[in-house]
């Protein structure tokens, strides 16, 4: 299975120059985060698969007025052809927007999925919008990442954890992959492929 993981900025190659069938070749489409309600309709307009989606610190609007055609998985485990997909958007709380979390808060979130990956034996992939802290991260509160992000990868052992929030342009050595144990940790800003 062939995923495009998108988050935080318009690619221009997917929208502004966008030509019928460049989507074609994705099975399925992950929005982790921050990206414009009219951006998510366009490509999920255009792609012949589902687009799942994640709520960023800045995507207070959404909650209200949702993307048409997608579906949200944010605080939801989700089975797309037998890939268990966990979805945890939001930011470290660095002031007080909606889709910004504590660790506690953030904890709490994910101990409410519990009895769900209990009973579906964990979860293959986890999409949020904050980075993980200590591998993914930056250096100050508004970009930090969320211990229990660690956790989750520690006792499940995901293929991978998809992520948007750092913008790799906002300096010259940030990685788009990283490993944590068995889990590929990547930066989704603006957009990177994953094969599944």
């Amino acid at each position: 299975m062939k995923i495009l993981a998108l988050s935080d900025e318009k690619v221009k190659y997917f929208y502004d120059y966008y030509q019928p069938g460049r989507l074609k070749e994705y099975d399925l489409i992950l929005a982790c985060g921050d990206l414009p309600k009219n951006y998510l309709e366009f490509i999920v307009t255009m792609a012949n698969c589902p687009v799942l989606y994640v709520h960023g610190n800045h995507d207070d609007r959404l909650l209200t007025d949702p993307p048409e055609g997608c579906t949200c998985i944010d605080g939801e485990l989700f089975i797309y052809k037998g890939i268990r997909i966990l979805g945890l958007g939001g930011s470290y709380r660095y002031n007080n927007g909606i889709n910004m979390y504590t660790e506690e808060e953030m904890t709490r979130r994910i101990k409410k999925l519990m009895l769900k990956l209990w009973w579906h034996k964990g979860v293959d992939l986890i999409v949020t919008h904050a980075a993980v802290k200590d591998v993914s991260d930056l250096n100050n509160i508004s970009h930090r990442g969320f211990e229990c992000f660690r956790d989750l990868m520690d006792k499940y052992e995901p293929k991978y954890l998809v992520h948007g929030h750092v913008h790799r342009n906002y300096g010259p050595n940030i990685p788009q992959v990283r490993m944590y144990g068995e889990t590929k940790v990547v930066n989704a800003f603006e957009y990177c492929v994953l094969e599944f």
